[in-house]
């Protein structure tokens, strides 16, 4: 961005956060978002260019690392979105931001970007855009107002007991019984607590304890995720769960009370409705019948993080990267559900027409927004 000449590049904006400016004349400030981090996997995509790259992780194990989600498309389409709006500034006025974060996929990225002085550092925008590329068919755009990604509240949980051997279980307190119950038990949050029709999934899918058949442990760790659309829902099960945690361990007579972090903290998606709209209006006048309804995601992204920071209206879309062709073959034979999906090591977005639609895609979004000239 500094060889293209624009007019500020911000770097080191919590840790390996960048911004680029560009500053052409009176008008909105737009942002627009992509991530750039990879995942821990080796890729199996047999593609050309597939990663090879190994990365030391935080034990000092090195492993495989790929771009599993697209973040790489992002960050490519971005970089010529840069370079074609900078070289169009007598089209439009306003200011441009070209945000390139980090960390997305442990959901802290944002938020250490927001935390070092983002929008101390950079001007703020009055819209910010972000798009994600899928394993639907590439050429198609997905779009809704309202949400469309879920939160992501993570917890490392900690249930302390006292260890000893198998055959003195009088003598011990089993967290390994404790951290059962807890599991079994917070089942019942969703299903007796939520109101029927609203949307929430609270899952246990770490549990680690013992290191042999005959002891048991002095602790057990466990990780929690919970994903929800609406905030009131979300404040009222993390407040549950650390109910239940608490309820059970003291039910148990554990020696000491359980140690419960949060890990994440990622807000829903809920896309302005007034941006929608009017992005709505201009993509099927460039794409047509390819502009889909999109379905409320399940997963989660930090991008709602910036928005949430300075009150920012915002819009996050999703676009296909499936190969027409092969998209066409599965749907005909029924086996749409065995495309490679976000977070398979075979994930592999096919460059055209993908690259194409994205670049077209955030660049209408952004001058949809900014002040055009022509």
């Amino acid at each position: 961005m500094r060889d293209l000449g624009f007019d500020d590049v911000v770097a080191g904006i919590g840790g390996h956060g960048v911004v680029g400016i560009i500053k052409n004349g009176p008008g909105p400030t737009v942002m627009l978002r992509a991530d750039m981090d990879a995942l821990p996997q080796e890729e199996r995509t047999g593609l050309p260019y597939a990663s090879t790259k190994k990365v030391k992780d935080k034990n000092g194990n090195e492993i495989p690392v790929m771009h599993a989600c697209g973040h790489d498309f992002h960050a490519a389409i971005l970089m010529a979105v840069a370079k074609l709006l900078h070289s169009a500034k007598e089209r439009w006025s306003g200011t441009l931001e070209c945000l390139f974060q980090p960390a997305e996929e442990d959901g802290a990225g944002a938020e250490k970007m927001v935390d070092d002085g983002l929008f101390d550092k950079v001007p703020v925008p009055d819209i910010l855009l972000c798009q994600h590329v899928n394993s639907s068919q590439a050429g198609t755009i997905q779009i809704r107002a309202g949400p469309s990604q879920s939160s992501g509240d993570c917890f490392d949980v900690r249930i302390f007991g006292i260890g000893g051997h198998v055959t003195e279980p009088h003598l011990c307190k089993n967290p390994v019984i404790t951290a059962c119950s807890i599991v079994l038990r917070l089942q019942t949050l969703v299903s007796q607590e939520v109101p029927p029709g609203e949307f929430a999934v609270l899952s246990c899918a770490y549990l680690h304890a013992g290191t042999a058949i005959n002891i048991i442990p002095d602790s057990v760790d466990m990780k929690i995720d919970l994903r929800t659309y609406q905030p009131e829902i979300r404040e009222k099960l993390i407040v549950g769960l650390k109910r239940v945690i608490h309820a059970e361990c003291e039910a148990s007579g554990l020696p000491e009370a359980p140690s419960i972090t949060q890990t994440d903290n990622v807000p829903a998606v809920v896309n302005d409705e007034s941006i929608v709209e009017t992005l709505q209006k201009t993509f099927r006048e460039r794409f047509g019948d390819k502009v889909q309804q999109m379905e409320p995601d399940l997963a989660s992204d930090d991008f709602s993080t910036l928005g949430a920071a300075k009150n920012i209206p915002y819009c996050y879309w999703q676009f296909g990267g499936t190969d027409p062709a092969e998209w066409e073959k599965a749907k005909k034979e029924g086996k749409l559900g065995d495309i490679p999906s976000n977070h398979s090591s075979y994930f592999g977005p096919a460059i055209d027409p993908t690259l194409q639609t994205g670049l077209l895609a955030m660049s209408l979004a952004a001058l949809a927004h900014l002040g055009c000239k022509n």
